[in-house]
């Protein structure tokens, strides 16, 4: 379905990103894929005459914007940009310290930005390309133990919907992902951190999704070698969504969150609907 598309995709070496990697690789495009460290053993795994893998620490602008004009230099253009890189952090909100919490939005949102920033140029020179944005269920719906990356996630979220208005009469597009719970080693420590400051208090929310997590690991429902398809396909669409999620859970959890809130707006409507000016109609 997509072929001869050049696509740069963060966090390749496992996960989302190995299987996106993969299957890009499988529909005839090329690929530049990025590892943290030891790129020659990712290519040495993919061994593939179209995959380039290169040292990118997303937190830091100068190596992006070398990485973005390596891809360019290597294949000539760039279609299809996979914002993948990023990890979680388990804790309720006040267990989180600064330094955890900022460690986590310099990867999931100031090195998404930096490596966004890179390519765009050469997308609006072209007057073509796709941002990919994978975000998570955790961008649409937050709970009990996921509040601070749910944050970095939600912030994806806007950026996104205004990176779409924004490109969208350049030719370009963006989308946000939101997978639910697949069956990758995000949940195995690989990928996600818990709060070193544990307090009792919050035993029976934020303590109770730590015991829960180790459970859930392994056991998820999606596949993620079904998104990486599900990802070609949006890649080849001529006009694809601002948003795209990925699993019934994820349906599941937003469509649960709109009928509390639509529930709350119903509740509260003689309140909401009382602030305006008496001369608004």
């Amino acid at each position: 379905m997509s072929t001869n598309k050049v696509w740069f995709i963060t966090g390749a070496s496992r996960g989302f990103g190995l299987e996106i990697t993969k299957a890009a690789l499988a529909s005839g495009d090329k690929v530049v894929g990025t590892v943290r460290s030891q790129p020659e053993k990712l290519s040495a795994v993919l061994n593939h005459p179209n995959f380039h893998a290169i040292t990118l620490d997303v937190t830091n602008e100068a190596q992006a914007i070398a990485a973005a004009s390596k891809t360019i230099e290597l294949f000539g253009r760039i279609d299809i940009l996979v914002n993948n890189a990023g990890f979680g952090l388990l804790s309720a909100v006040e267990e989180g310290t600064d330094k955890e919490v900022r460690h986590m939005y310099d990867t999931n949102v100031f090195g998404l930005l930096h490596v966004t920033r890179a390519f765009l140029p050469y997308m609006r020179k072209q007057k073509s390309g796709h941002v990919i944005n994978i975000t998570s269920v955790g961008g649409l719906a937050s709970a009990a133990g996921w509040g601070l990356y749910a944050s970095t996630k939600f912030a994806v979220e806007g950026i996104n919907e205004a990176l779409a208005d924004e490109l969208r009469p350049l030719g370009i597009f963006s989308t946000a992902v939101e997978p639910g719970y697949f069956r990758t080693n995000f949940l195995d420590g690989t990928s996600l951190t818990s709060a070193a400051n544990v307090i009792a208090d919050y035993s029976e929310t934020s303590g109770k999704m730590r015991e829960i997590v180790p459970q859930v690991s392994y056991n998820q429902p999606g596949d993620p070698v079904k998104l990486a398809q599900a990802i070609i396909k949006l890649a080849a669409a001529k006009n694809p969504p601002v948003h795209l999620p990925l699993g019934k859970d994820t349906l599941f959890y937003f469509n649960q969150k709109m009928e509390k809130f639509n529930a709350e707006i119903e509740e509260w409507r003689e309140v909401i609907t009382s602030t305006d000016h008496d001369d608004v109609k």
